[in-house]
This record gives C-alpha cells, structure tokens and sequence, in this order.
C-alpha cells in the first residue's frame, strides 16, 4: 500500500478524485465545503498525467482506510487491527490505524462508552480513586454520573476532586488502565498524550448525578479544598441557565437582586434571557429597566461578568434555602 514520498493528504485526494472518475467526483463535491471544494479543484487543476500505478497505490489506500474505518465501527480499534494485521501485516496495520485515528481523533476507552455503567462499575469500583477517575473522565457524562452516584460516598468527592485536577496523561498509564478492562469488555488502545479531567469534566459530571450525590461531593470538597468546590459552584450554574427556571423562581430572583446587578447582567445578555426575565416583572420595572439599558454607555466586561456571578449566587442561595429548585440529573428533581 506504500505510496510516492512527498504527496500530501490534498494531493492523495486530488489523485482519487481523478481515478474515480467525474461522475463519481461530482457525487463526492456534493458532500464538500465550498473551501475544500476550491481547493481540491486547484489541485486537480495542477495534475497533468496520472500513472497507472499511482492511480492503483491511491485506490489501495483509499480501499484499506475506509475498511479499517468499517472495521472499527464494528468491533474497535482492536479489532480493526487484527484484521488488517493478518490481511497486510503489523507494519502496514499499525500505519493504518495511526492515520485514521489521528483523524478521527479516537479517545481511548471508545469500548466503555458503549458499555452498561452498571457493568463498568462493577470492574472498577475496588480500583484506586485515581485510576476510576481517569476512566470516568473518558466516558459520556450521564455514563460517569451513574456510576459516581453508585461508588460509596466516603470515596465520590474524592474521585471528583481527581477528574477536576487532572490534566494531560501518560499514554503507558492510559494503556494499562486499559488492559485492566480489556478481558471484560474488549479494549482500545491510542498511544496519543490526551486532555482528559479538568473542571469542566467534573461539572459535567455533578449536573448528571442526583441531587443527595451532588451535596455530598460538594461538601466534601468544601471541607478539603474549599477554592475548588467553589470554582465548580460557579460553572454548574451559569447566569443564561436562568432560562431553566420556572417563572416564579426567576420572581424571587429579581427580588432578592440587586437592581444594578441585573441591569448590568442583561447589558450583553442573550434576548432569551431578557425576555425571561422582562415578563416576570412589573409592566413599571420592565419599562424602567428597558429605558436604563437604552441610555447606558459602555461598560467593562468584567463589572457585567461580576454582576452576573452575584445573581448566580443569589441562586445559589435560593436553592440551599429550597425556595427555588434547579433541575439537573437525578430523580429527585421530579416535580410533583
């Protein structure tokens, strides 16, 4: 499958697109941006004669990645690599799945995200809280929610506070982690270094986690590292999340806020959130409100970003006093 040093993936595409003909070029422009399609007709513009062979090396190679993506789609990453294995050999295997995972950008663990929480659980829950937090920072959130609202409570705030620390892991770590599972649901392996955890993973996956599960981990990351609990406080509720309150919460909002902080707040915010918050109000408050935003000047970024986080705590606050309810994942959200 070896083809001539020195072309580029435009270049490859260019070739194909001839070999294949205009008929099937046309079908395949249909599916491109205007950008690619400029540039694939620039290239092709530029290509004189086309051997035969390197109409064949193109076509091979074209023919083995869109296998090997077959394959993938139907068993992983491993599995793909065997057959190619024994259909053209490691290295020829191992240049494939490197090209086409690069692409594709393929985490590791693809084959737990397809898997039952119950079933990862089941193999993880006895593993150190460093390694379940590297596994559940790979997975979809609602996948990592369940399965961190099943570990015992003494150990969730603690894998918690290890996905939102996380940052960039070893590829040997990532392996082994790996083969732990490999024997029970079949594995994937990428040898790239990968972004993983990190604040936001973990409020991803606070928001899936019922609400008994999320107070406990919050508290008990207020207890052992107060400026983290905070920090993800902040992100699991945002101030256009104000949207997803019913109308009489967003009521007590606007009373219990500071008249300033809201007008500054909707300086740059979206019309669905002034809309929101323009019908809960007084017809006299709306008008006023409206007239002060029409008559006001530029304003820094950071006083609107602060005003907004004082109504996020306003909210905050609500909640804890059960005033007001914020629905997230979880039964206990359901509202009868």
């Amino acid at each position: 499958m070896a083809t001539k040093k020195g072309l580029t993936g435009k270049q490859k595409a260019a070739l194909l697109l001839i070999s294949l003909g205009p008929d099937v070029s046309a079908e395949i422009y249909k599916h491109l941006t205007e950008d690619e399609i400029e540039k694939l007709t620039l290239e092709i513009s530029t290509i004189k004669n086309v051997s035969s062979d390197k109409k064949d090396e193109i076509m091979e190679e074209f023919y083995n990645l869109v296998m090997a993506q077959d394959y993938i789609s139907q068993g992983g990453i491993g599995y793909a690599k065997m057959i190619l294995e024994k259909a053209l050999g490691p290295e020829q295997a191992n240049l494939i799945i490197n090209r086409l995972t690069s692409s594709l950008q393929v985490k590791p663990f693809d084959f737990a995200r397809k898997a039952d929480p119950n079933q990862i659980l089941n193999f993880i829950q006895n593993e150190h809280p460093q390694t379940i937090a590297l596994i559940l920072s790979y997975l979809e959130s609602n996948q990592a929610a369940q399965i961190l609202s099943n570990l015992p409570e003494e150990m969730q705030a603690d894998v918690a506070r290890r996905i939102a620390l996380m940052d960039s892991t070893s590829p040997d770590v990532i392996y082994k982690v790996e083969q732990i599972l490999e024997q029970k649901l079949s594995a994937t392996v990428t040898t790239d270094y990968t972004q993983t955890g990190g604040i936001e993973a973990v409020v991803d996956v606070l928001n899936g986690v019922d609400r008994a599960t999320e107070r406990t981990i919050l508290e008990e990351l207020a207890y052992k590292d107060p400026e983290l609990a905070e920090e993800i406080k902040k992100r699991m509720f945002v101030f256009e999340d104000i949207v997803t309150l019913d109308n009489r919460a967003i009521q007590l909002v606007i009373r219990d806020c500071d008249n300033e902080d809201l007008i500054l707040a909707l300086k740059v915010a979206s019309e669905e959130v002034k809309e929101v918050i323009f019908k809960n109000m007084s017809t006299r408050m709306r008008e006023t409100f409206q007239e002060e935003l029409e008559v006001m000047g530029p304003v820094r970024l950071r006083d609107v970003e602060e005003a907004q986080g004082r109504i996020v705590g306003v909210i905050r606050r609500l909640e804890e006093s059960g005033e007001i309810i914020i629905a997230r994942g979880g039964g206990d959200d359901i509202i009868v």
